[in-house]
């Protein structure tokens, strides 16, 4: 008879009940063993996403039962791997992405989940690179098919896929323009990554792309805010311009879940019939990374890309802040999002 496995348990940081920050919690949850082709992951950074904050709140559609932990992108190191893997070893390096989970100290994955990331990278600068550059990637180039030469409207510019969104595009060879909601990210957006411009997210700014781009208008727009602003994106399109729908951040607006908030978003977001876009020769993508993990041969050459560039200095990590990864450290990590403080990526990490 083999022998029986132990027990191994760990502590994560899980949604018990839906509310604001402060209903997170910190437990210890029992690991399961990693099936013949998963890999037990040690914790060491865990990106933060504005998707947990919808999923805290409730907003959020592809979930688990509660309790769980949120959490799509971690760096580690692996403890253990099943016996049908055969690329990873106990003590490699690796980032994942997974639908949840990451806001714990231990994780079971599938191995195909993981990507290797140089050693010149600290475990918090790896763990704010998969899903924001991946993001990005994926609305410029497999559904936006961008070119040289092109002009590319980035909402949220000084978010975290905002800011890969705009290096990616202006390595590309685009012009881009952005939106951002203080003078700081504004100025970082111009200054530091290049834009041409980025305006005032917090009043109206349709009218000011209008006048720089002029009659050529807009090939691309990328728009995780919804409301408005998504009608504002489809004006701006050129003849075959495409916009890229990956959010909708405009539901929640204050730190705790507000259904009339979250309707009036939804309401405001506009409707588009397939013969509206006919006249004006444009198209309208939309883009949820977790649910293309199927895809790996797009991600996984695109993930080695995205660190071969960063390693050479042709991308960067934007890094804001770092918190601990604990409960308290989660909670502030989420009060920071929901205030719109950060300037690119926020992570949890000792």
């Amino acid at each position: 008879m083999p022998p029986v496995a132990k027990e191994v348990t760990t502590t994560a940081i899980q949604i018990v009940r839906h509310g604001g920050p402060d209903v997170l919690v910190e437990r210890e949850v029992t690991l399961k063993n990693p099936a013949p082709d998963e890999v037990h992951l040690r914790v060491l950074a865990a990106g933060v996403n504005f998707a947990d904050l919808l999923m805290r709140a409730g907003l959020y559609g592809t979930v688990p039962p509660m309790p769980y932990s949120p959490g799509f992108e971690i760096a580690g190191e692996v403890v253990q791997v099943g016996p049908a893997v055969a690329d990873w070893n106990v003590g490699d390096r690796a980032v994942a992405i997974a639908r949840h989970g990451g806001y714990a100290r231990d994780l079971v994955l599938p191995s195909n989940h993981l990507f290797r990331y140089p050693e010149s990278l600290a475990p918090e600068e790896a763990a704010a690179t998969p899903v924001v550059f991946l993001t990005a990637w994926v609305c410029l180039f497999n559904t936006g098919h961008v070119s040289p030469g092109e002009t590319a409207l980035v909402l949220g510019a000084g978010g975290g896929v905002g800011t890969a969104a705009v290096q990616l595009a202006k390595r590309q060879g685009l012009r881009v323009v952005g939106t951002a909601g203080d003078e700081r990210k504004r100025k970082f957006v111009t200054d530091e990554l290049g834009a041409a411009a980025c305006f005032d997210s917090r009043r109206e700014w349709e009218d000011d792309v209008q006048k720089l781009v002029g009659r050529r208008g807009i090939d691309i727009a990328l728009d995780p805010v919804g409301g408005k602003a998504t009608e504002s994106c489809k004006r701006l399109l050129a003849p075959l311009g495409r916009l890229v729908f990956y959010g909708m951040s405009e539901a929640m607006p204050s730190r705790k879940r507000s259904w009339p908030a979250a309707a009036l978003a939804w309401l405001k977001t506009p409707r588009i019939h397939p013969l509206s876009l006919v006249q004006p020769n444009i198209g309208v993508f939309g883009v949820h990374l977790l649910h293309l993990q199927a895809k790996e041969t797009i991600l996984r050459p695109a993930m080695e890309q995205v660190f071969e560039a960063v390693v050479n200095g042709e991308l960067r990590t934007v890094l804001d802040r770092k918190f601990p990864l604990s409960r308290d450290g989660a909670v502030e990590a989420h009060r920071y999002l929901h205030a719109r403080k950060n300037l690119g990526k926020v992570v949890l990490a000792d």
